[in-house]
């Protein structure tokens, strides 16, 4: 049901997002989460450390937001992290260029072409500037970093960078982490935070921000031996996409395949299992939260669209109707191979291997040298010592090099020539208990936003209840931004407050967020609660108080069905309903059904 205006029009005025320092003028791509959508979040963040940190025994960590300059250009972020932009030449308002690509024709995915390409698109379908309508034909489109750039301490200080994803603040602490893992592979580590980046056109709310939430699964293995149990999520059927069916021709809606997580490896839809395995808990995820599956898909990345880091990747999308019923990402799964580590190893003089050793030792054959250095050092001085380790480098790179009697090597871009008997090659046999590797990552990324925006997408919901239209949030139990509402009948009643405290109480120590509502009339009450998505309302009338026990009714939100409980099994029954343990069928077959107007 829900339109863009719906959502952030309901967003707004019931405290779940809305632009921030609007006192100020506000800043493009910058949101408050209000007491609403901040618990929302929370709920959502909860969940996700619950299946991806202690379901699959990963740890978590907390990474700084700001990293020193050296971390991104080891990562490659600087040179690559870049978006596609066009300037107008009237009014010099910058945008987006494959977006507005993307908006004005039937491709999807115009960020996988280069910056020329696109601007030849610009020019043939007469692309105009959303801001003031001039022509962009012609106009070039350029590379934008996206990074967040900062000084680290006073003055100029040292170059640093917001990171503009959580992963890094984890591989540059793989020398540690791996300590705490004693070493042994596969381990994951987790992180929850912010990240920024210097968007060219933030829009559509929640959907494109310059500071966002990850969700950040790092899993390192070994990739020659390391698997995952994918018997845990084989039968999951999934909806996939793959990149071979995303032909410019193809209709956007088709191309799917339907699959089991077990018939899309045998197949090889996908590639790898890893990726797979994360696909199949991503699914079971989504359900648990309450995402819209029949809106929900997973479409692997062209190649030209795949980050620099990224042998291959999957996106979780989300079709969201306040988007204009597009496709939005709101998951990345990407095998990383080990460029990250490899690339930081290279950077830095730390130890980014981990010793995997082998079931039993090995013998093997190791070409070594080991020059006459009172024959080197008179011959060439100061870069001997140099001229010897590159004598090592080349015996272990190519032995066949020494079978002449003279050998020559580069130092510096100049070569020496050295006698082959003073450089004393020899292969030795050497006995080796194991290796030490890289390992390669896997890494499943989740959007927190963005996921929170699809929920409030796909449960927004428009009926007929008691003969009045209303608009209410179906949001799953565990997710709600609160959990149960009490409400007095009347307001001026001491026993029914009373009565009404004491439970709210009751429940708050149970572990609910409970919420009391005396204000207006019950059916205005109930209202307020099924527009946030408060899945119970518990209402405390005179007839409870008259009942031996006292009894409350129990309200639902998405049918408007009630029952009458007792006081003394309220929890009880709210937690069988919070945990999936019960429905409220269950509940209306066990006590007495409330006829009510819920007006």
């Amino acid at each position: 049901m829900s339109e863009h205006a719906d959502v952030t029009e309901l967003a707004k005025r019931r405290g779940f997002f809305f632009a921030s320092a609007e006192a100020y003028g506000g800043a493009a791509g910058f949101y408050t989460f209000g007491p609403e959508g901040a618990a929302l979040k929370r709920n959502v963040e909860a969940a996700w450390r619950d299946r991806f940190a202690l379901k699959e025994d990963n740890e978590e960590i907390a990474a700084p937001t700001i990293m020193p300059e050296p971390v991104f250009e080891a990562s490659g972020h600087l040179d690559t992290f870049d978006d596609m932009l066009v300037e107008c030449a009237e009014c010099g308002e910058s945008h987006r260029a494959d977006h507005l690509v993307e908006d004005a024709t039937d491709l999807e995915d115009a960020e996988a072409l280069d910056p020329e390409e696109v601007a030849d698109l610009i020019a043939e379908h007469e692309l105009t500037c959303p801001a003031c309508g001039a022509d962009l034909g012609g106009q070039s489109v350029e590379e934008f970093n996206l990074m967040f750039e900062t000084s680290i301490g006073p003055g100029s200080g040292q170059p640093g960078y917001l990171r503009p994803e959580t992963a890094q603040g984890i591989f540059v602490e793989f020398p540690r982490l791996k300590e705490y893992a004693r070493g042994k592979l596969p381990f994951g580590v987790t992180q929850i935070g912010q990240a920024y980046r210097n968007e060219i056109s933030p829009r559509r709310g929640l959907i494109r921000v310059r500071e966002l939430t990850q969700a950040e699964l790092e899993t390192f293995i070994d990739p020659e031996t390391d698997e995952p149990d994918l018997q845990k999520v084989a039968d999951v059927e999934l909806r996939l996409y793959p990149a071979p069916e995303q032909a410019e021709d193809a209709p956007a809606a088709e191309g799917y395949q339907e699959l089991t997580v077990a018939e899309a490896v045998e197949q090889n839809v996908i590639s790898s299992e890893w990726i797979a395995y994360y696909l199949g808990v991503a699914q079971e995820w989504y359900e648990r939260i309450g995402v819209d599956t029949e809106k929900l898909r997973f479409r692997q990345h062209l190649p030209g669209e795949r980050a620099h880091y990224a042998a291959d990747c999957w996106d979780a999308e989300a079709k969201v109707e306040s988007a204009g019923g597009d496709w939005i990402e709101i998951a990345g799964f990407s095998t990383r191979s080990d460029y990250d580590l490899s690339k930081h190893a290279e950077a830095s003089d730390d130890n980014f291997t981990v010793f995997k050793q082998y079931d039993e030792p090995r013998t093997v054959e190791r070409p070594t040298v080991d020059p006459d250095m009172s024959t080197l050092g008179p011959e060439f001085g100061g870069d001997a010592g140099a001229v010897a380790e590159a004598l090592a480098a080349l015996a272990e790179r190519d032995p066949d090099a020494f079978h002449d009697d003279e050998v020559t090597v580069a130092v510096d871009g100049e070569e020496y020539t050295v006698d082959t008997d003073v450089a004393n090659f020899e292969v030795v046999e050497e006995t080796e208990a194991g290796e030490h590797i890289v390992p390669h990552v896997v890494e499943p990324s989740f959007g927190v936003d963005r996921t929170v925006y699809t929920l409030i997408d796909h449960g927004l919901q428009r009926d007929e209840l008691g003969g009045e239209p209303r608009d209410y949030l179906s949001l799953a139990p565990e997710m709600a931004p609160t959990d149960v509402a009490v409400f007095p009948l009347v307001s001026n009643h001491e026993p029914l407050l009373d009565t009404a405290s004491d439970v709210v109480s009751t429940l708050r120590d149970a572990g609910f967020d409970a919420t009391r509502d005396d204000s207006g009339s019950i059916g205005r009450r109930y209202r307020r609660q099924d527009e946030v998505g408060t899945p119970f309302c518990v209402t405390v009338d005179r007839d409870g108080l008259e009942d031996d026990p006292t009894t409350v009714t129990l309200r639902d939100r998405d049918t408007g069905a009630q029952a009458r409980i007792p006081v003394g099994e309220l929890v009880g029954q709210l937690e069988a309903l919070r945990d999936g343990d019960a429905d409220f069928e269950a509940v209306l077959s066990r006590y007495e059904t409330v006829e009510t107007a819920d007006e």
